[in-house]
């Protein structure tokens, strides 16, 4: 299965979507856009990059918006924690608190899930 779509990670949380794995493509995220004319210009200024972690309202998001956080943070990078928002309200954050990136944990194209496997915990 692959682990990227179109637009984003794509998996099961507590699946193949862990805690670990969020950090670990946090921290991969980090250098690659620490990189680059926009990261030097800041550097020069004296200032990190900076970027707002959002979320979506399904469980699975708390750990994995966090653990985006932590793999950012221990990378360098300063975090703005917006908590759950609409997505389109990311990209106003971004712009508004002059961000440099933002990271949306969404499950939104995933289907609903049915009756058997609302108890379980890596639904969502």
């Amino acid at each position: 299965m692959p682990l990227f779509g179109t637009d984003g990670v794509r998996g099961l949380a507590n699946g193949v979507l862990t805690a670990d794995l969020a950090l670990t493509l946090a921290q991969a995220t980090a250098v690659v856009l620490g990189q680059g004319r926009t990261a030097e210009a800041r550097k020069a200024q004296g200032k990190r990059l900076t970027a707002v972690v959002a979320r979506d309202p399904r469980v699975s998001g708390e750990f994995l918006a966090a653990a985006v956080a932590a793999g950012l943070a221990s990378s360098g990078v300063d975090v703005l924690e917006a908590g759950v928002i609409p997505t389109p309200a990311l990209a106003f954050l971004i712009a508004d608190r002059d961000a440099d990136f933002g990271v949306m944990v969404s499950a939104s194209h995933n289907p609903a899930p049915t009756t058997a496997s609302r108890s379980s915990p890596a639904a969502g």
